[in-house]
């Protein structure tokens, strides 16, 4: 019996949600297994849209189908994770119903097919809606707080757009009208989602980068020099671009071949250079100290969960805990390879305290080191430190514009 169009797309959507909720995987860690037998390009893309958006909305998704069954599916039960994936499509992507239904049933092959059948008849009966913004686990509402976790809320209505960082400043108005996008900064465009990168123009001639404006960050605070800068755990390269193109001679240190051999393309792409090492930050030892050093540390990346939903749903204290670790010793590497009056800037895209705003105060009681306090003339429009002088980003901030990820940073420097 032949299966129905786009059935691929949704059991691979199906695995991916399965990888995130049951096994701890991201999206991009599941994908090359889920999307094995998916061949076309646009229904790859299909697959990963309707897993992010089931993920996205998840709580609220969950509220729907418990409000139309008389006793409450498992919450790993495959019914439960057909019908999030059923009312993703029908309320987030627009999918006809009876489209829906030809393609999510099928799923359960051998399984309570009526079941899923029935509650998706009797919500779409109802003409359900999602409420304005997702509504956040309530672990995540916890760890967060209350009024971080509303404001951050509102940035997670939708994927965020493509953020370009220029390889010269200068020309920002020239492609700003060239690629059709806004600018937040200068050096900065933002264009929409939706045309792979390498068909847009400048790509090929290597005038810009993808970065996400709030990674663009770290590098901006520590401003243009002429000495050598650091780059640790440095790949895909966004920040090692950034402090090339502002006059740093950088080193760029990461410890995945893979992500490092990006790195290269990137310089190779946009003319920009840089030392490359592959290495373990924690065991490499330098030749010489640094005038400036940029950790954009190991995270939990929550930050990140406007254009990476999974990690609403996988972060748990563990992980917190055991990524603190790895950073405080990154950082007690760092500051002995920093030169006497030296700038050590610490980043992460991160929205857990343990990770940014505690580890600044660690920072700051335990090395020879002095805040630099950010100032609010150091950032782009729109944005301000903290009274400590930090910046701390979230999803929510600059709404009107298309928001940008959570990041963490702070700035210290070395005394004599």
């Amino acid at each position: 019996m032949a299966q129905p169009t786009g059935i691929h797309a949704r059991r691979a959507a199906l695995k991916l949600l399965d990888a995130v909720l049951r096994r701890g995987e991201t999206l991009e860690q599941a994908a090359p297994s889920a999307l094995r037998d998916v061949r076309d390009a646009n229904d790859k893309a299909l697959s990963r849209a309707i897993a992010g958006e089931a993920l996205r909305w998840l709580i609220d998704l969950d509220h729907l189908i418990d409000s139309a069954t008389q006793k409450p599916l498992p919450k790993d039960a495959k019914p439960r994770s057909v019908l999030r994936l059923m009312l993703a499509q029908a309320l987030r992507l627009e999918t006809p119903a009876h489209a829906v239904i030809a393609t999510g049933l099928p799923l359960l092959a051998g399984g309570p097919r009526r079941l899923a059948h029935g509650v998706f008849s009797t919500l779409m009966k109802r003409n359900v809606a999602l409420p304005r913004v997702p509504t956040l686990p309530a672990e995540v509402v916890v760890r967060w707080g209350t009024e971080r976790a509303a404001a951050t809320s509102t940035g997670l209505t939708e994927p965020p757009e493509v953020d370009l960082r220029l390889k010269n400043a200068a020309d920002t108005a020239l492609w700003q009208a060239r690629l059709g996008g806004m600018s937040l900064s200068s050096g900065h465009v933002r264009v929409p989602r939706g045309t792979p990168v390498e068909k847009l123009s400048g790509y090929e001639e290597g005038a810009w980068w993808v970065q996400d404006f709030a990674a663009s960050i770290p590098a901006t605070v520590l401003g243009g020099g002429r000495g050598h800068a650091l780059d640790l755990c440095a790949a895909p390269g966004g920040k090692t671009m950034a402090l090339a193109a502002n006059g740093w001679n950088v080193t760029a240190i990461d410890i995945s071949k893979r992500r490092l051999d990006a790195l290269k393309a990137n310089l190779k792409r946009t003319g920009l250079t840089s030392s490359t090492v592959r290495a373990d930050a924690l065991k490499w030892e330098p030749k010489h100290a640094f005038d400036a050093i940029l950790l954009d540390a190991p995270c939990t990346a929550t930050g990140t969960c406007r254009r990476h939903p999974d990690v609403l749903h996988r972060i748990r204290p563990q992980e917190i805990v055991q990524m603190v670790k790895i950073q405080r010793a990154l950082i007690a590497r760092a500051t002995d390879w920093l030169k006497p009056g030296g700038t050590l800037i610490y980043a992460v895209c991160s929205l857990e305290r343990e990770e940014g705003e505690e580890q600044a105060e660690w920072i700051d009681a335990t090395f020879n080191l002095s805040p630099m306090p950010i100032r609010v003339d150091d950032l782009p429009a729109g944005l301000k430190p903290t009274p400590e002088g930090w910046v701390r980003t979230h999803p929510g901030m600059l709404g009107d514009e298309g928001g940008l990820d959570g990041f963490f940073v702070a700035r210290f420097k070395r005394r004599p």
